[in-house]
């Protein structure tokens, strides 16, 4: 794990949003400001031109890098929250002087999202990006405490991350602008839980590969 590794994983969020930008713009703008995606595509876009510069860092080193460069480039909360999620996963992967193990790898990926909920101050049932996060780290820990094949794990995370991001639809906003519509925020995704599920099944399948 480097920062090759890094930016593989970036490389593959930017297509899976690429290719879903018209959907998660929809999503936004039936209960949100509609620049989700757009802001996160720039934020990624200026990751990609930094691509020399991120893959000959190690893996914290690169996960630090690309956490403050998308906090000077994302509008609106994304750019914090992302930040969050890669500063605090290079934070824990500061400490594995080792070659990173199943368990290493769940233990930083709960890091970041454990930081990314104290800057949000968002759990389970906001209607937010934290509603497929926590979940999907949860799951990741069990099977590392089990001790999981690596292909286990690259095939149950995504399929966590969706049904957690389809059960965004029923729930009542309690951040950001979609709870301003109380009721009216029911019945339509998350337009954060869609990117991040989106990014997490595109990570997993680009990291699944990368074994082969």
């Amino acid at each position: 794990m480097n920062g090759k590794t890094v930016m593989a994983c970036i490389e593959a969020a930017h297509a899976t949003l690429k290719e879903h930008t018209d959907e998660i713009a929809a999503l936004d703008q039936q209960i949100g400001d509609g620049d989700h995606i757009f802001n996160l595509l720039r934020g990624i876009d200026a990751l990609l031109a930094m691509r020399a510069e991120i893959e000959a860092e190690a893996f914290a080193s690169a996960l630090d890098l690309a956490a403050s460069k998308l906090l000077s480039t994302v509008g609106g909360s994304s750019g914090p929250l992302f930040f969050s999620l890669l500063h605090g996963m290079a934070k824990a992967s500061a400490a594995s002087a080792h070659a990173m193990s199943l368990a290493d790898a769940a233990r930083i990926f709960a890091a970041g999202v454990d930081a990314v909920a104290q800057r949000g101050k968002a759990g389970i049932g906001s209607k937010t990006m934290m509603d497929v996060l926590i979940p999907v780290a949860s799951r990741f820990a069990e099977l590392a405490d089990t001790n999981a094949a690596p292909e286990a794990v690259f095939d149950a995370l995504p399929q966590v991350a969706q049904a957690n991001m389809l059960a965004t639809r029923d729930m009542l906003a309690t951040k950001g602008r979609a709870s301003f519509l109380g009721e009216r925020s029911r019945g339509h995704i998350d337009p954060g839980a869609r990117s991040s599920q989106l990014m997490i099944e595109a990570v997993c399948a680009r990291l699944a590969q990368d074994r082969e």
